[in-house]
């Protein structure tokens, strides 16, 4: 098997807009995929949006989960998101795939950052696969391709749905919804029921919709690194 070097991609952002809330990524949609890459022995690199220690929303430190536990407790994990690189600083054309881990800090961060845009169309326009999970997909509704058109534009995928955002607070929160931000710019965006499994293939998009759904995006991406 030929290693892959893949880009997983997590906030700097911790809090919950005016809420005064911490927040930051969610642990099990970083260890979850990362395990099925680095267990079948590609190369992973964590990089944030700015560099620094990446924040972790404190309700997901589940360490019940052994993968969690494996990777916060028992692995390297704490330090390599405190050093994580800046994106601004990486080049796309090092890496064959890129994966926006969710958490809640991305809806203030991943959006709007330029780097993860400029990230996201090399690899993908290099024949990279580009995928996310949960409120990661934040990181994809504004990237444009060279022609112009939007890249979640006439693609199927799978997101944080509004449902889930409204069980949860967040519909009062977030400063937009992203279901309805995917969908603006042409998304086909396919939901399912809240907290379900839901991963949505679409070419070299391969997306999921809620932290149920990281692992088996991890392995919807180990199978077309191999493909």
């Amino acid at each position: 098997m030929t290693k892959k070097n893949v880009l997983f991609v997590v906030t700097s952002h911790d809090l919950k807009g005016d809420s005064g809330e911490k927040t930051g990524l969610w642990l099990a949609e970083l260890t979850h995929p990362l395990h099925e890459l680095e267990a079948a022995g590609h190369r992973a690199l964590i990089a944030s949006i700015q560099a620094g220690k990446a924040p972790v929303d404190g309700d997901s430190l589940n360490m019940t989960d052994p993968i969690n536990a494996q990777y916060w407790e028992q692995g390297d994990l704490q330090q390599r998101l405190k050093n994580a690189p800046a994106l601004a600083d990486l080049n796309g054309a090092d890496y064959d795939a890129i994966f926006f881990t969710g958490g809640y800090g991305t809806m203030w961060d991943f959006r709007e950052s330029t780097a993860a845009q400029r990230l996201t169309r090399e690899i993908y326009e290099r024949g990279g696969i580009v995928a996310a999970v949960c409120h990661g997909p934040a990181a994809l509704v504004d990237v444009k391709l060279a022609n112009g058109e939007y890249l979640v534009q006439g693609k199927r995928l799978a997101a944080f749905t509004n449902q889930e955002e409204e069980a949860t607070g967040g519909i009062k929160i977030v400063p937009f919804l992203l279901a309805d931000a995917l969908v603006a710019h042409g998304a086909l965006h396919q939901p399912a029921a809240n907290w379900a499994e839901n991963v949505v293939v679409d070419g070299r998009l391969i997306t999921g919709q809620n932290p149920a759904s990281a692992a088996a995006v991890g392995r919807a991406l180990l199978r077309a690194l191999a493909g």
